[in-house]
């Protein structure tokens, strides 16, 4: 993993509740934020997929040709000897 120095402005109570948490955790300030900064990316990347399931939806609903080989998804079609 490469890391990039950056400079951020936290309001004290931001810095004092997460240097509280490091320290009980044993762990350094600058891990804590890139935990929270992941877990925060992981969420929107997924609200964002969401998003896009719920755009598509009316098209699978509408063209049949979107989800004909639904049918055969559980099938056994290739059988090795």
């Amino acid at each position: 993993m490469e890391l990039y120095t950056a400079q951020i402005l936290l309001e004290k109570s931001q810095h004092e509740t997460l240097t509280q948490i490091a320290q009980q955790e044993s762990r350094s300030l600058s891990e804590i934020v890139r935990e929270m900064i992941d877990r925060e990316l992981r969420y929107r990347q997924r609200r964002q997929m969401i998003v896009a399931a719920r755009e598509l939806q009316a098209d699978y609903d509408a063209d049949p040709a979107l989800t004909a080989f639904t049918a055969v998804d559980s099938d056994d079609f290739l059988v090795l000897g």
